[in-house]
């Protein structure tokens, strides 16, 4: 069959048809480059960000992600401040620090009630149960951290006031293991999956998670720049149509979900795997803010010193990317 003649019939009349554009793929729009940073880099509950990166997700959204993690709260704060970054995924404590002056607020909600986070001891310690805790040094990652936060939460259900456990910043994972193995505390706040890997070398063991101090509770948000969230709003929608698009596929991609997240945080595959079935149901399918949760986190900022009076929602978060849930 003959090609078609670059001379086309229109309405009856001859007309030269010059190549149509249409037939001319246009260039590609490149990708827009946007930094993003986790608090820290060795918890499961983060690892939807490698996912999504390695299966495309972010990119079928325009978006070519620069991703860096964190040593705590506090450091991903001043890394946002100082425009290092353009997205935090966080805590939600951290949100005390907008009301501070950080210029960032959470734009939605990530994660609900900890059961990722745990308390954990030495393996040969002679702490075996959470009364055991009280009066001892416990690791948190930074000051105003969930980390944090949970060891004084534990403290006020104990009631054990002043007696309680005592909260030391350490940091992350490096120091902490040497600062146990030193006895210079007595144990750790942190990932529970983290925990389970060094009960299995018989390091560490794990005394309790968080959930039995923990009603509603929001565990982790993602933040982004006040300046990014006025001049670009297309761009964090991008990125959170990214990362629910994530989550979804990590419900029914557990086997891919696994293999690229033990990779990230150097566990065993058992050990992504168990992290996975125990704590893939935390996860907001939409980013909205729990009223519930939110109302605990108010009240912990002035538990814990961190501000000296409870801020209205506005100046922690904005509903303007997510659904809005009615108390």
């Amino acid at each position: 069959m003959r090609q078609l003649s670059r001379r086309v019939l229109v309405s009856g009349l001859t007309c030269s048809a010059i190549l149509p554009l249409a037939a001319r793929r246009a260039p590609a729009r490149a990708a827009e480059k946007l930094r993003v940073a986790k608090v820290v880099p060795f918890a499961w509950t983060f690892t939807p960000l490698d996912i999504g990166i390695q299966e495309g997700i972010f990119a079928k959204h325009g978006l070519a992600i620069e991703e860096s993690s964190s040593a705590g709260d506090a450091k991903l704060q001043q890394i946002l401040t100082a425009d290092s970054v353009d997205i935090g995924i966080g805590s939600g404590p951290g949100m005390a620090f907008a009301a501070k002056g950080v210029p960032a607020k959470a734009v939605a909600e990530m994660y609900g009630a900890p059961r990722n986070m745990a308390v954990m001891v030495g393996y040969d310690s002679p702490i075996k149960t959470v009364a055991d805790l009280k009066g001892r040094k416990i690791g948190c990652t930074t000051v105003g951290s969930l980390t944090a936060w949970i060891g004084q939460r534990i403290n006020e259900k104990e009631g054990w006031g002043g007696n309680g456990i005592q909260v030391v910043p350490i940091g992350g994972m490096s120091p902490a293991r040497a600062a146990i193995k030193t006895h210079e505390i007595d144990g750790y706040i942190g990932a529970l999956e983290v925990g389970y890997m060094l009960e299995a070398a018989k390091e560490w063991r794990v005394i309790t998670t968080a959930m039995p101090f923990v009603g509603h509770f929001i565990t982790h948000v993602i933040f982004a720049r006040d300046e990014l969230i006025a001049k670009q709003p297309d761009t964090v929608r991008a990125f959170l149509d990214g990362w629910f698009e994530t989550i979804a596929y990590m419900k029914t991609h557990k086997q891919q979900s696994v293999a690229i997240s033990a990779k990230v945080i150097n566990v065993s595959p058992a050990v992504a795997a168990r992290a996975y079935d125990e704590q893939m149901g935390g996860f907001s399918t939409d980013g909205t803010f729990d009223p519930l949760a939110v109302k605990t986190l108010r009240k912990s900022f002035t538990q814990m010193g961190l501000l000296k009076k409870v801020p209205p929602d506005s100046a922690l978060f904005t509903t303007q990317f997510v659904p809005v849930k009615v108390s």
